[in-house]
């Protein structure tokens, strides 16, 4: 397989798709440290030298005080290509970290999304790409209808609450072993971030659950995707989306029982 090449065509078609970048647009690269947004950067730099369209690209990371090393290697090898990088170490994250150390991923996710949209303001951007992976998609669609009772995923774009920033999810067609692959070919620096390496949580169980599914299965997730592309709102339990008071007939042949 053509790693580039399959890797480029994907979130190309993701692009597209959803229309997550236009001309002009200025697009802010949140690193995490991991492969899948070092590798969603690489794919974001080649596409613009590439595109029909006029768009700039530069990154940042947020420093929460749970990486389990130093981070300058990722400034090093950036500096090398040349992209701009910005380091933002988001105090109030840190301070959260030692008043409470065992607080839970909502609270985190607040402390960040708020640290990211101070950023993007001050590098005059408007749009966010986050490197969620396909394999987050699935993962999300899993634990929303198992744990929330919602049948629902991550969306591949949306707006923040003000409309100030697009928000977009490029790797949304772009499985794990793909950005792992890719990662290692290009020498990307991979910094782990302490929650990363958690275990018992719902998200460790159903990537447990998806390794032993895709044994036997390999296309497993290809085919989640597409589902999510496929929605057939006639065989769900929502009334918004069924015409239930056309089925006369059915009432009719299948009575209510209210007394036994």
């Amino acid at each position: 397989m053509d790693l580039e090449k399959t890797l480029l065509h994907k979130v190309g078609e993701a692009i597209h798709r959803f229309k997550m970048i236009r001309d002009g647009d200025r697009v802010a690269v949140a690193l995490s440290g991991g492969k899948d947004s070092a590798t969603m950067l690489e794919a974001l730099l080649l596409l613009q030298k590439r595109a029909p369209i006029d768009f700039s690209v530069v990154s940042f990371t947020v420093e929460q005080g749970k990486f389990l090393r130093p981070i300058e290697p990722i400034g090093e090898y950036l500096k090398q290509r040349g992209i701009p990088w910005t380091y933002f170490r988001d105090d109030p994250s840190m301070r959260l970290l030692e008043e409470q150390p065992d607080h839970g991923c909502d609270l985190c996710s607040r402390y960040r999304r708020r640290a990211v949209y101070e950023i993007a303001r001050d590098l005059g951007v408007n749009v966010i790409a986050f490197g969620h992976t396909a394999d987050d998609f699935c993962e999300a669609l899993l634990r929303n209808t198992m744990f929330t009772g919602r049948l629902s995923s991550l969306p591949p774009v949306t707006w923040s609450r003000n409309k100030d920033y697009r928000l977009i999810r490029p790797l949304c067609f772009v499985t794990e072993d793909i950005t792992t692959a890719y990662a290692e070919s290009m020498g990307v620096p991979v910094i782990p971030c302490g929650c990363s390496q958690r275990t018992g949580t719902v998200r460790r169980a159903l990537r447990d659950m998806f390794a032993e599914l895709e044994r036997e299965h390999p296309h497993l997730k290809e085919t989640m995707l597409s589902a999510m592309g496929n929605v057939d709102t006639s065989r769900l339990l929502d009334p918004r989306f069924l015409n239930v008071e056309a089925e006369t007939e059915a009432h009719e042949l299948f009575p209510i029982v209210t007394e036994m």
